[in-house]
């Protein structure tokens, strides 16, 4: 097997990293004994059994355990670093309550716009589900009557962090602890297109001339939920392959393609981004601004949507106050897919809320 077919080996995220290290600590504070490994359940359902680099009790009270992140073979800035919790037994709780903290390296969020609201540690939902559960697997086996504290640490998070978009993001002091699942699935540029294009070849085959592009797991969910009589291949996950997605599906004569994306994409594709990756291509809130100027009249407006942070913190007073801005968005994305598709397939744009309402549907007669 040569490298160009080698398959490459999953690792896991930062989230599953901090809910292994808070596994071994709480079984060290009930047991008495450091485990060497701990399983962790992803939130897929799957299982994975990670080392523990090491433990201490720091207090009578607290045990500190950490574990190094393994990336597989798509290794990031996190790939190799050292993920901890710190685990405190608390006082005397009915339904032994689960409280869960950022500590050192663990970033802070300060602004609007992400799916963490501001002053909160940068531990998003996957990863607390995942610390959550870990957790009341062992108190299954080990019970006890006080209340679980888990603070998250890395050592080296404030470092790292510097290497990441974070800052312009308003996340301070360090990493965020991430992970849908908890699976990192390794997959080069050139995988994930050959992959696109298998998908839509398979669709294609089975007889199919519409299909559902959505950039991730969250927003083909919503949107296999939105058309619930589709069948499931002709939902196709392009991530940030814009272009490329668009092309692949004229080539292989696809009658029509409905964008089923979140706003923040739909901005960059309504700009003819073709790859709508943030390394790839800032989120250019200047050119929504002005729409929002030239479509209101509204300066105030347009001058929140210049400053706002991330396209999710200039969502809402556009939803809100200016739905023909996004609409307009939606329109713009519709054509420039049309674009790419070099005019062969017709287009429709439908934008998501972040709780999977559909906002814009720009042809709403597709059903």
């Amino acid at each position: 097997m040569n490298a160009q077919t080698k398959k490459l080996r999953s690792g896991f995220t930062t989230g599953a990293a901090a809910a292994a290290a808070a596994k071994a600590a709480l079984l060290l504070r009930l047991t008495g004994q450091a485990p060497d490994t701990v399983t962790i359940t992803f939130l897929t359902g799957t299982t994975t059994s990670i080392p523990v680099r090491q433990c201490r009790f720091e207090s009578p009270e607290t045990v500190c355990c950490t574990v190094i992140k393994d990336a597989g073979d798509d290794p990031d800035i996190t790939h190799g670093a050292e993920i901890g919790a710190c685990v405190r037994l608390e006082g005397p709780s009915s339904d032994t309550s689960i409280r869960i903290t950022g500590g050192v390296g663990v970033g802070t969020v300060t602004r609007p716009g992400l799916e963490i609201p501001p002053g909160q540690p940068a531990i998003t939902p996957g990863p607390l589900t995942m610390i959550t559960n870990s957790i009341r697997e062992v108190l299954g086996a080990h019970p006890t009557n006080r209340g679980i504290h888990v603070e998250v640490f890395v050592p080296e998070g404030e470092r790292l962090a510097r290497k990441t978009l974070n800052a312009r993001l308003g996340i301070v002091g360090g990493l965020s602890i991430l992970g849908t699942t908890g699976i990192v699935r390794p997959m080069s540029h050139e995988a994930y297109v050959a992959t696109i294009e298998k998908s839509m070849d398979v669709a294609r085959a089975a007889g199919m001339s519409h299909l559902v592009l959505t950039t991730g797991r969250r927003s083909e969910r919503f949107a296999q939920r939105r058309w619930p009589d589709l069948n499931e291949m002709a939902f196709i996950q392009i991530g940030d392959f814009f272009q490329v997605a668009m092309a692949a599906a004229a080539t292989r004569g696809f009658a029509t393609v409905t964008l089923a994306v979140f706003f923040g994409k739909a901005v960059k594709m309504a700009q003819n981004i073709p790859h709508t990756h943030a390394a790839k291509s800032e989120l250019t809130l200047g050119t929504l601004a002005r729409w929002t100027r030239e479509r209101t009249a509204d300066r105030s407006l347009a001058d929140r949507v210049a400053h706002a942070n991330t396209a999710r913190h200039a969502f809402d007073p556009l939803k809100a106050g200016a739905p023909a801005v996004i609409r307009h968005v939606a329109e713009m994305a519709q054509q420039c897919a049309e674009g790419f598709a070099e005019g062969r397939i017709m287009a429709r744009c439908v934008i998501f809320d972040y709780d999977g309402s559909s906002v814009v549907d720009t042809r709403p007669d597709w059903g």
